[in-house]
């Protein structure tokens, strides 16, 4: 009997962060006996009264939010990191330790429209999201004390979001957080090795064998990729080797925010409902050293499994040995293809 990706249990291995997921696609046979739930219908209107992000409403924080027409940034009113903290640390024993950490909370509101989503959303309307990311990126690393910007989604209740409006966030910090860190030593180091970028040579495999490629463009790839844990975990790769907003150009904006568009879109569709996920944008960090291995890129994380009532979870051998999944990175990527 030969080995065979697509029927044999099998690790793969996350060139990116250095990680394996075990990779069951067998049980993707097995009939279904876990956990279901009831979709709830939502439908909102253009603006709501109610909502502490809608253009001229009161914040949660007694803030005003002004009669914003296009995108619209301000500070967490409870963001997880503050900007005043001051310097210190703690240690015992050399196995207690714990140091302050210095931040800035960010929340961005793509549209002043309540009831949109970015799949809903037209693509310039997208690229005046992604100028500002751009521009929130530049400014937060400039300032010296942070050391990497963090721009991400949540979007749905299954994943967090505490509010409907179409909105993402940025949490600048002090530290170089753990899963870029993971990323940027894999990353150098296969730079240093073959003067290459790492996932500019992943790519290149990937368009080469189309298996797990869902859309692309000139610029952009979105393609699931090989080392998949979520279900219908995607990622958009730029073609051109950069390591950040600071480095796009213009046309490369344009192919971007047509990428997210894509794909949204897609994922829309897979179960015909507002697919829930939680994205964001891995690049260079701003901590003043150079590095050259960085390559842009931007994951996308839904829980979503086998309908819109079923999730992924993370639970027993995940949670005490390493990730897993059943069906293949490559039967995913079919799924999302077919909905283009």
């Amino acid at each position: 009997m030969a080995f065979d990706l697509a029927e044999h249990p099998h690790r793969r291995y996350n060139a990116l962060t250095g990680e394996w997921v075990l990779v069951s696609p067998h049980r993707a046979k097995r009939p279904w006996q876990g956990q279901q739930e009831e979709v709830e219908k939502e439908t909102r209107p253009e603006y709501d009264p109610t909502c502490y992000l809608c253009p001229g409403n009161e914040r949660a924080g007694g803030q005003k939010n002004p009669s914003y027409t296009a995108t619209f940034v301000f500070h967490n009113d409870f963001g997880a990191l503050q900007e005043s903290t001051p310097a210190g640390s703690f240690a015992k024993g050399g196995l207690l330790q714990a140091e302050s950490e210095r931040g800035i909370c960010k929340v961005i509101c793509f549209s002043p429209r309540h009831d949109l989503t970015l799949p809903d959303m037209e693509v310039a309307d997208i690229r005046k999201v992604v100028d500002l990311w751009q521009r929130e990126y530049e400014e937060l690393g400039q300032l010296d004390f942070i050391n990497y910007v963090q721009i991400f989604e949540n979007k749905g209740i299954i994943m967090g979001c505490s509010n409907p409006h179409p909105h993402g966030q940025i949490w600048a910090q002090s530290s170089i957080p753990v899963e870029p860190v993971k990323e940027l030593v894999q990353q150098q180091n296969y730079f240093t090795e073959n003067n290459r970028s790492l996932l500019s040579d992943y790519l290149a495999i990937e368009l080469e064998e189309k298996k797990r490629i869902v859309v692309e463009n000139e610029h952009f790839a979105v393609l699931v990729p090989f080392w998949a844990v979520w279900p219908f975990e995607t990622m958009i790769i730029s073609k051109r080797h950069f390591g950040s907003l600071s480095q796009i150009t213009e046309a490369e904006k344009d192919a971007f925010a047509d990428s997210i568009k894509k794909l949204t879109v897609i994922y829309d569709k897979v179960f015909n409902i507002s697919f829930p996920y939680s994205a964001g944008i891995h690049q260079t960090p701003t901590d003043g050293q150079e590095h050259p291995g960085w390559h842009f890129h931007m994951h996308f994380y839904p829980p979503l499994l086998r309908s819109a009532t079923i999730k992924k979870f993370m639970v027993g051998y995940e949670m005490l040995g390493n990730p897993q999944r059943d069906i293949t990175p490559e039967t995913a990527a079919d799924r999302l293809r077919s909905l283009v």
